[in-house]
């Protein structure tokens, strides 16, 4: 670690303000055909727990469905310092761990998937229609952590991630390619994240 670095999470861990207890980086998948990539991440989810993390998000979008199971192998090989839940599209399974990666499964798929569950439970008489609020689906969704920090590297716009968890969500955008994304990067959108004032749609 450089010396501005360490400035950077000295920064950090004497402010009284709040860190992110869950992180959610959004990536491609040409971020990840990138050299090193791979690399980047298993430092990224280290640098997360070391600053507090309890839950890491990773959300790949894909233009090509036929890549999703080479990018699950590779995910199922990356050394990661805790337990990972990798889900794909058509996986409802829930994703519980502390590192949770969405390979192509959209927000709208998986909002759409658990309100047909919901249907379906009220069809079998299992639920009555009023019983169906935020936290029924909350419970039914795919990936239940939100993430208070969501991190997008290389532009300023976001995919189809999460759309019911990630509302409240504090939005941190770098022109920084996630090839060149460096400790420090994580550091500032840490930095960004404790400056703010959230206020939950208030």
């Amino acid at each position: 670690m450089g010396l501005y670095d360490r400035y950077l999470g000295a920064r950090l861990r004497y402010s009284d303000a709040d860190l992110p207890e869950s992180v959610a980086i959004i990536l491609t998948e040409r971020d990840l055909l990138e050299k090193g990539a791979y690399g980047t991440l298993e430092s990224c989810f280290d640098w997360a727990f070391e600053y507090g993390a309890e839950h890491v998000l990773v959300y790949v979008s894909v233009l090509d469905e036929e890549a999703v199971p080479t990018l699950e192998r590779q995910f199922g090989d990356i050394d990661a310092p805790a337990p990972v839940a990798v889900r794909g599209p058509g996986d409802e399974q829930r994703a519980d761990a502390p590192i949770q990666v969405s390979i192509g499964l959209g927000g709208k798929h998986e909002f759409a998937a658990t309100v047909r569950s919901l249907a379906e439970e009220v069809e079998e008489g299992e639920i009555g229609p009023e019983d169906i609020d935020e936290d029924a689906i909350e419970e039914r969704l795919v990936f239940p952590t939100a993430p208070d920090l969501v991190i997008k590297t290389g532009a300023e716009r976001l995919s189809d991630f999460m759309i019911w968890q990630s509302v409240y969500s504090e939005l941190y955008f770098t022109d920084v390619n996630w090839r060149d994304f460096r400790e420090r990067d994580y550091l500032r959108a840490l930095r960004d994240y404790q400056e703010r004032q959230r206020r939950f749609g208030r």
